[in-house]
């Protein structure tokens, strides 16, 4: 969910090129498309989605596909009956058999001539086998314009962070604690309902059409929610969709939805969908989580009754809603706003320590992305960049080492190695290993001021990635953030970094291309790059030079498969 200004921005630098897997739907919306209040019902929307990713999907693959799964979907506006739905999609990157397909809904008022966004959602496709049982390998995306280039990078983050969807739930409900009210009890709320799926609802392969399942999910969540306000709900967030299983014509899908949680303004409701043909066993195909509030006549969201839940599986789902709802709070706070939206030094702790890894990967991947650098001084083949965005100013130092890119990820990735080559680090503390790939450090830099007693520290979040797939870049990106073990003090000038990190590129012959970033310097930083930038100073380029000569001096000692291996056992003596 991003602000319209920024989408606007993207979309006319999108228009600068045509995509290949580029589709495009347009609808008006009439009557038979809306609710009671003349809204487009947003299960019609979902089909429209569906269809119009699927064809993109279908256009890149050139072999039949099904939806695998459908991101988060944020709904910020409502359309309205005879206005015209306008959407677009398209492959952002593909892997072996799956693919990620981008898509952008905005609607457009025929009458007044304006437009405006409505959601963006990512969803994950896959391709059928062939007739001999083989699957179809997927051919590379190639990204021509700087927003595709930015979303085939973030892309692989994306399919990491749908891959451990599940172990996030379960960290959570290990915090999360039960506390039973006064309230609706739950079973006031269940709706179970039947549908037969005849041959309008198959798509072009004779299995159900995924947008269809979709829009079935949302009616009886909808009741569902009716059930608990007696008013008419509004739909804002849906949770990813996941589908397990098809299903075919003449299949019935046994639909069942109750409200899990309440919270004061919202509330989550659970829908199963489930496949059974004659007397068969029921098969799961999906499941999805909603969220709704209600709106008073002023469009604020009303106060709901609280909700008892129901013993045993009851009470696990009114835990996990609660878990569902701290991670779209951590989205929308630290992944969904622009990067000039979030505070810097963000508090870490193990609920939202995923959502900052990702945005720490994220946000690097998108600065290195960027095409309008400015070359500002070359010496000796070490070139640095500078990037002006709007009161930010970014910089980049690269240059070619003869070193394989793996050893030097391996050396880059231990900030404690930093201290051998980086004059600007005088002290590097690994505080703890917070993940398979994310660490925390407290960095101690020397005093800019020569005469002065105080020196800038700085709490890091070190996120490092090996490559997804050939040509990806090793990532190292670090932020900064906030610890309660580690407060601010006067001792120290506390320094934050929004982003910074390496991108390290094999580029053959054992070689490869380094390249340091930093962006969105605070006061504490800017008298250590100013000198630089103004051509005052060479200091880049000496420590650039080091940091080669370090790498190069190491490059035949034996490296561990995995960076993070040399870590564990330091971290462990650390404990100990």
């Amino acid at each position: 969910h991003v602000s319209v200004g920024e989408e606007e921005e993207e979309e006319d630098e999108e228009e600068e090129t045509v995509n290949s897997t580029e589709v495009k739907m347009s609808q008006i919306v009439m009557p038979c498309h809306s609710n009671h209040r003349q809204e487009l019902s947003v299960g019609q929307l979902l089909k429209w989605i569906d269809c119009t990713a699927c064809l993109s999907a279908e256009r890149h693959a050139g072999y039949p596909c099904v939806t695998a799964s459908m991101d988060d979907i944020h709904f910020g506006r409502t359309i309205r009956v005879g206005q015209v739905v306008n959407i677009k999609a398209k492959v952002n990157r593909a892997f072996n058999s799956s693919m990620e397909v981008g898509i952008v809904v905005s609607c457009e008022d025929l009458f007044s001539d304006r437009r405006w966004r409505v959601c963006r959602a990512y969803a994950t496709f896959v391709t059928q086998r062939t007739k001999t049982g083989n699957k179809v390998l997927l051919k590379p995306i190639t990204a021509h314009t700087q927003q595709e280039q930015v979303e085939y990078s973030v892309a692989a983050e994306r399919r990491r962070m749908r891959m451990i969807h599940d172990d996030i739930i379960k960290d959570l409900l290990s915090a999360t604690s039960f506390q039973q009210y006064n309230a609706v009890a739950a079973e006031r709320t269940k709706v179970e309902s039947v549908e037969l799926v005849l041959p309008p609802h198959a798509n072009h392969q004779v299995n159900t059409f995924g947008g269809q399942i979709m829009a079935w999910m949302v009616n009886v969540a909808t009741i569902a929610a009716s059930r608990l306000c007696q008013a008419m709900p509004t739909l804002r967030t849906i949770d990813m969709f996941t589908f397990r299983g098809p299903s075919q014509v003449g299949d019935r899908i046994l639909l069942r939805a109750i409200v899990n949680n309440a919270f004061k303004n919202s509330m989550e409701v659970g829908v199963r969908a489930e496949a059974y043909a004659g007397e068969g066993p029921n098969r799961h195909i999906n499941s999805a989580f909603m969220t709704f509030e209600v709106l008073d006549e002023c469009g604020t969201p009303r106060t709901l009754p609280r909700i008892r839940p129901e013993p045993l599986e009851g009470r696990r789902r009114y835990e996990e809603a609660i878990a569902r709802k701290k991670i779209r709070l951590d989205r929308k706070y630290i992944i969904s706003c622009k990067q000039t939206e979030v505070p810097r030094s963000v508090p870490c702790d193990p609920r939202n320590q995923v959502y900052l890894s990702y945005n720490n990967v994220s946000a690097l991947k998108t600065l290195a992305a960027r095409n309008n650098w400015l070359l500002s001084s070359e010496k000796d083949k070490v070139h640095l960049y500078t990037l002006e965005q709007k009161s930010t100013l970014c910089f980049r130092v690269e240059a070619e080492v003869d070193v394989p890119a793996h050893r030097a990820f391996c050396l880059l990735a231990e900030l404690r190695n930093r201290t051998n080559w980086d004059k600007h680090y005088k002290d590097c503390e690994l505080i703890r290993r917070i993940g398979d790939d994310d660490f925390l450090y407290r960095v101690v830099a020397p005093s800019v001021d020569h005469g002065g007693n105080t020196s800038p520290d700085f709490i890091l979040l070190a996120s490092r990635r090996k490559p997804c797939c050939k040509g990806d870049p090793y990532i190292i990106a670090l932020r900064s953030v906030s610890l309660p073990t580690h407060p601010p003090t006067e001792e120290y000038n506390r320094g934050e970094v929004m982003c910074a990190g390496f991108t390290i590129l094999e580029t053959g012959n054992n070689m490869s291309l380094v390249r340091l970033y930093y962006n969105q310097a605070s006061p504490e930083v800017l008298p250590y790059i100013s000198t630089d930038i103004a051509g005052l100073s060479s200091s880049f380029y000496h420590t650039f030079c080091s940091c080669s000569q370090y790498l190069v001096k190491n490059r035949e000692e034996p490296a561990p498969d995995d960076a993070t291996d040399s870590l564990a056992s330091s971290v462990q003596a650390t404990h100990l």
